[in-house]
Parts: C-alpha cells; sequence; structure tokens
C-alpha cells in the first residue's frame, strides 16, 4: 500500500524548484478528470465515427463509399480534446489558485508550475495523439479508410513537424484557457465581459479590414501556402501572449470567494 503525501506548505529552505514542483502535482492530483477522461471521451467519439463508416461502407456504392471516406480528412471531431485542455486550464486556475496561494505558495512559483504542467500535459498528449495517427495509416483508417486521427490538420508526414503541430496545438489552447482564467480571477465577471468584447471587436476590425482592402484571396494563398504546420506555428505568438499575460494579470489578482 502506497502512501499518499499531502500538499504542504514549503519548507523553509525548499528550493524553488521543489516548489514549482509541488504546484506540479497539485495540479495533477485530480487524474481522471485531467488525464484519462480527454482520452475516454475522444474514444467515444471515435467509436461514433467508427460506427458512422460502417454504415457507409455497408449501404454506399464503391464510387460513393471511396468520396465519402475520404471527406472524412476534413473531419474536425478530434478538435474536443484540445477545446476539454482548454477547460481544464480555467477549471485548474480557478479551484487551486486561492488553496495554493492558503499553503504560502506564491504567485510566481504557482503560475510557473501551472505553467510547466500544461508543457508536460501538452508533450504527453502530443505523443500519444501522434501514435495513434499512425496506426490510423497503418491499419488503412482502421480497416475502412477513414480518417479521424489523420484529418487533414495533422497528417503530415514528418513525424517530428507532426508532434510539433499537435504540441503547439495543445499549447495554445493551454495558454489561451490559463489567461481567460487568471482574468476571471482578478476581475470576475467584468474582466470576461471586457475581454470578451475586445476580442470580439479586434476580430470583426481584422475581417473588415481584409474584406474592405479585398484580401480574403490572399489570406486563403496564405493559409495554403503556409500549412497546417505553418499556421500552428504562427499561433506560437499568441501562445507566448497568453502565457506573459496570463503572470502578470495572476501577479495582481487576489483570492475572493
Amino acid at each position: 500500500m502506497t502512501e499518499t503525501r499531502p500538499f504542504t506548505a514549503d519548507a523553509p529552505h525548499s528550493t524553488p524548484a521543489a516548489r514549482v514542483w509541488r504546484v506540479v502535482r497539485l495540479q495533477l492530483t485530480n487524474k481522471w478528470n485531467t488525464i484519462a477522461l480527454p482520452w475516454v471521451v475522444l474514444g467515444a467519439v471515435f467509436l461514433m465515427n467508427y460506427a458512422i463508416w460502417l454504415l457507409i461502407a455497408q449501404s454506399a456504392s464503391a464510387n460513393d463509399k471511396s468520396d465519402a471516406l475520404e471527406g472524412t480528412q476534413w473531419s474536425g471531431s478530434t478538435f474536443f480534446i484540445f477545446i476539454y485542455m482548454m477547460v481544464v486550464a480555467i477549471q485548474a486556475i480557478n479551484v487551486t489558485f486561492s488553496f495554493a496561494l492558503g499553503f504560502s505558495v506564491t504567485r510566481r512559483d504557482y503560475y510557473l508550475g501551472t505553467a510547466l504542467t500544461w508543457i508536460i500535459l501538452s508533450a504527453a498528449l502530443s505523443i500519444g495523439f501522434a501514435l495513434l495517427t499512425y496506426i490510423e495509416q497503418w491499419t488503412g483508417g482502421w480497416g475502412l479508410g477513414g480518417h479521424f486521427f489523420t484529418a487533414i490538420y495533422f497528417d503530415n508526414q514528418n513525424p517530428l513537424l507532426r508532434v510539433f503541430t499537435l504540441f503547439a496545438m495543445f499549447l495554445f489552447f493551454f495558454f489561451v484557457g490559463t489567461a481567460s482564467a487568471t482574468i476571471y480571477v482578478r476581475w470576475k465577471i467584468n474582466g470576461m465581459l471586457v475581454a470578451g468584447a475586445v476580442t470580439a471587436i479586434l476580430l470583426i476590425g481584422a475581417m473588415a479590414l481584409i474584406g474592405l482592402t479585398h484580401s480574403w484571396g490572399a489570406v486563403g494563398d496564405w493559409f495554403a501556402t503556409v500549412g497546417p504546420a505553418g499556421v500552428v506555428a504562427w499561433s506560437l505568438v499568441i501562445t507566448v501572449i497568453a502565457a506573459v499575460a496570463g503572470f502578470f494579470i495572476l501577479r495582481r489578482a487576489t483570492p475572493k470567494s
């Protein structure tokens, strides 16, 4: 029988690395919600997709079946896991921030530990997801020619580039979720409303600018040129901004009921 050590306040002479690692352990306390449940639900989504592929294989003609299964490369079903991990980040900040500060964890150590947790999870999730893409390829789309893990957004032939694409995407959703949570922790609903309004204005303004300058064709060409990996690489700019913003916002946040 193993003994689980509780989360405790820092020892007087604990090292910075030890303090940060305590926060990592805190964020991974609920392993079911953080590690297991995303894969369980993603597996359920996969089984539903597989059932649809079976129906297509049984009922469609050869040509229609080929076209339909080829169209599954545009499936967005796997995006669930990215959205879910963003929700995990939001919940984690809101649940553990006050608790950690109650044990004399500094805001700096808390944020660094949380960020390290997201990096570790992103790496593990990316490797697991990438392995599933290769299994899907090796089995010919699970024997039916379908695409779930090898949707066009992730199907890069370079193994390292495939893992990088997934890793960067997970980081993006983790840190955007973290930044959103820090805004709520510091300014509550008013902060969320302002942040949402500013984001909407920026997006609408960008679309208006593109439309007024008749640049949608150029935007489409850019996406086609850089490809999914290039788009994801550029998303790291937003990831870094969100990560830095979250750090400075949380430094002045006060736990509130």
